[in-house]
């Protein structure tokens, strides 16, 4: 009896030492959809292969990296000098990865008649300038303005790419993802918000236009749609072992076309 546990527990004890653990933090953007679908096509094709996914945000991913808490960090906006700096006092060098391309698409609630705005007045409604619907053509009503929450790389993002890097509207509330976005702005016939194009589906919203402009894969890839970027991963400098296998799946032609499938436009 003593040998049959002894045995067991060598067997266990080998089991545990061959499995792969592969932690990522960071980016709702990609982790709330695109990086756990990723990992279950990974894992049927790689036995032994768990994963931990952390969707909390970009400045969350990145610095999971530089505290070598995640082996991948997912992010929808450049690494920011004071991360670098930070990175680099740890002995830590960011490497970033483009690993898809998105769009941030505005939403109003799916019964608005707006449908229609041009970069001036998105503008002004995020940054609280215009604060009624009626001074962009839709009916009368307080502006409800939701945007993601600081630690977000899309929060970043839309201030650089939307507001001229100015304040939010003090009034705007924060949300934690994409989908809390689109949920919210479904409830509210006066909200507005932000999504990717992953989430262009959600019932509820409509998706508005920028200067007749549609958000799509073809107004991405032609950089004809104003509000696009890439999204990222990052290491500590190359990766190896498991994170270098999945990272090269996510790249791969297969991998791409997961993204594509969800709503990002691949990187090829």
């Amino acid at each position: 009896m003593n040998l049959l546990r002894l045995l067991l527990a060598a067997a266990c004890a080998a089991s545990t030492a061959s499995a792969q653990k592969l932690v990522i933090k960071g980016s709702d953007t990609l982790g709330a959809k695109l990086v756990p679908t990723l990992a279950e096509e990974y894992k049927a094709r790689h036995s032994g292969v768990s994963f931990e996914i952390a969707a909390e945000g970009s400045t969350t991913g990145l610095s999971a990296i530089i505290d070598g808490t995640a082996q991948i960090g997912m992010s929808s906006r450049r690494a920011r000098p004071t991360e670098v700096s930070a990175a680099t006092a740890k002995g830590v060098a960011l490497k970033p990865l483009i690993v898809a391309y998105d769009g941030m698409a505005v939403i109003v609630n799916a019964k608005s008649p707006i449908a229609n705005l041009t970069p001036r007045q998105v503008e002004q409604i995020f940054t609280g300038d215009v604060t009624d619907w009626s001074a962009v053509g839709g009916r009368p009503g307080k502006i409800s303005v939701y945007t993601r929450n600081t630690s977000s790389g899309t929060y970043s993002d839309w201030k650089d790419l939307a507001m001229k890097k100015r304040d939010y509207a003090r009034s705007s509330q924060k949300m934690a993802g994409n989908e809390q976005i689109a949920a919210e702005v479904a409830k509210n016939p006066n909200g507005i918000g932000y999504v990717g194009l992953a989430y262009l589906k959600a019932a509820g919203i409509k998706v508005v236009s920028i200067d007749g402009v549609q958000p799509s894969k073809e107004t991405v890839l032609a950089k004809k749609y104003a509000y696009a970027r890439p999204t990222f991963y990052y290491t500590n400098g190359e990766p190896a072992g498991e994170a270098a296998r999945f990272i090269a799946f996510t790249l791969s032609d297969d991998g791409q076309r997961i993204a594509e499938k969800i709503g990002f436009v691949p990187v090829r």
